[in-house]
């Protein structure tokens, strides 16, 4: 079913009646249709877990389709307005939506404050009118709302939410939108969005008529291994994070720390030409830093250092949020 028979089935005017257990079956059938990048981890996610983590990909699914799917940015406006409205309306006990009645329960039962999923909006409603970034700084702020709320729920979730694994949560996630932007220059130029600040193209000498014509430079190349360094910089120092976690949730917070690092190492391996080929991990690539990721569990992280936490632990959902690219592909 496309997103517009949803929309009609659920939006705004429709009509319907919904039960909880309708709601969660909703949010089942909703992740399995579109679920995207590195699904060979599937696998991690515990079972008494799913419907949490099913619930928190609907929000992120219809959140994205709200704002890219529309087809016209006053109306995904008024369309993500009214779904912040439906967010608010689960807090004061009130809900209707089918994802939003999955996501009541795992609010409650996690205890999840509401900014995250109002960040996740902002975004949203940014990309309606923001396409291209003056500095970083500015792009930064952009991922704080973008992808950081996403690492944030991860740790609800595993119930290791504090200040210093959000900072950490947030290096990681920021680093990993970052690498796909890197990534996808040339996808995103595409559909008119711009996300290398344009102080930076300015600094490197990179024309506006040299991006719009997509010319490889080794201005281009200087440019891009820039920012490839500061954002391999950001992912280092966010693998702090793996020690701090259950351990499946451990294993999955290194899996997308070395898949990020993978794709920085494939951007640079082809010289950081991202305009003639799109750099991405093959399937025996992804397949590989899974069991990196579990050999290289043990020794670098003590088992005094890893929370057992039972069966609390849940697969990311980073890396399949959509829209706001938080994983690898």
């Amino acid at each position: 079913m496309s997103f517009t028979d949803d929309l009609r089935r659920y939006g705004p005017d429709a009509s319907y009646e919904m039960t909880p257990a309708l709601a969660r079956e909703y949010c089942a059938q909703l992740t399995a249709s579109h679920y995207e990048n590195f699904s060979v981890v599937t696998w991690l996610t515990p079972r008494h877990l799913r419907p949490a983590f099913r619930s928190i990909y609907g929000f992120c699914r219809w959140s994205d389709d709200l704002g890219d799917e529309v087809g016209d940015h006053e109306r995904s406006r008024e369309l993500l307005a009214w779904w912040g409205e439906e967010l608010r309306a689960v807090y004061q006990g009130k809900s209707r939506h089918p994802v939003m009645m999955a996501l009541s329960e795992t609010i409650e039962e996690f205890s999840i404050p509401i900014e995250p999923f109002q960040a996740l909006i902002s975004a949203f409603v940014q990309d309606q009118s923001v396409t291209e970034y003056e500095t970083y700084p500015q792009l930064l702020d952009y991922c704080s709302r973008s992808a950081n709320p996403v690492g944030h729920l991860v740790l609800y979730l595993a119930r290791s939410f504090n200040e210093e694994n959000a900072r950490l949560s947030d290096a990681t996630c920021t680093g990993l939108q970052l690498a796909n932007f890197w990534q996808d220059v040339d996808r995103d130029l595409t559909i008119g969005r711009v996300y290398l600040p344009r102080e930076d193209r300015e600094r490197f000498g990179y024309a506006d008529s040299d991006l719009h014509a997509r010319r490889f430079t080794p201005v281009f190349a200087n440019l891009l291994q820039f920012q490839v360094d500061r954002t391999r910089a950001l992912l280092k120092q966010g693998r702090a994070l793996v020690r701090r976690m259950p351990r499946t949730l451990a294993i999955d917070v290194d899996l997308f720390s070395l898949g990020g690092l993978a794709i920085l190492d494939k951007i640079e391996a082809q010289g950081c030409d991202v305009w003639t080929s799109r750099p991405r991990l093959g399937k025996w690539e992804k397949l590989g830093l899974v069991v990196r990721a579990f050999l290289g569990l043990s020794p670098t992280i003590a088992a005094s250092e890893v929370i057992e936490e039972p069966r609390s632990e849940v697969e990311s959902p980073m890396h399949s949020v959509p829209g706001h690219r938080v994983g690898v592909d």
